[in-house]
């Protein structure tokens, strides 16, 4: 199993259209300590669009480098649980094509301690 090398999949996948959520604790930090944050936020949805009101396509905070194929995290350091938390399962990494598997972790049965132990050190 490999690093991270920031390809961005996940975050396209599950970065826009209502496809991640927050805490209500992580959304009352936000409104205290990081309120450009908080402005994208509607009740309990994130990145929300305050002029339409309506879920961006795509995370707001999600850029891609120039000229390369590496993106980075605006709020990476304040980033939801939920993209802290990703991936949790190899079964996840298979399903969205994300680049940190490897083919040997396809049938090694301790891929998954693997991977625990990659996003312990994260």
């Amino acid at each position: 199993m490999k690093d991270c090398n920031q390809c961005g999949k996940c975050c396209i996948k599950y970065g826009g259209d209502g496809g991640l959520s927050a805490t209500r604790e992580e959304i009352e930090w936000w409104q205290s300590h990081r309120p450009e944050i908080a402005r994208y936020v509607r009740g309990d949805q994130i990145w929300i669009d305050p002029d339409t009101g309506k879920h961006f396509a795509g995370c707001p905070w999600l850029n891609k480098a120039p000229d390369e194929e590496v993106y980075t995290c605006d709020i990476y350091f304040d980033r939801p649980e939920d993209c802290r938390d990703y991936p949790s399962l190899v079964s996840e990494m298979i399903r969205d094509g994300c680049e940190m598997i490897e083919v040997q972790d396809l049938s090694d049965p301790r891929a998954q301690e693997k991977l625990d132990g990659i996003m312990d050190r994260r």
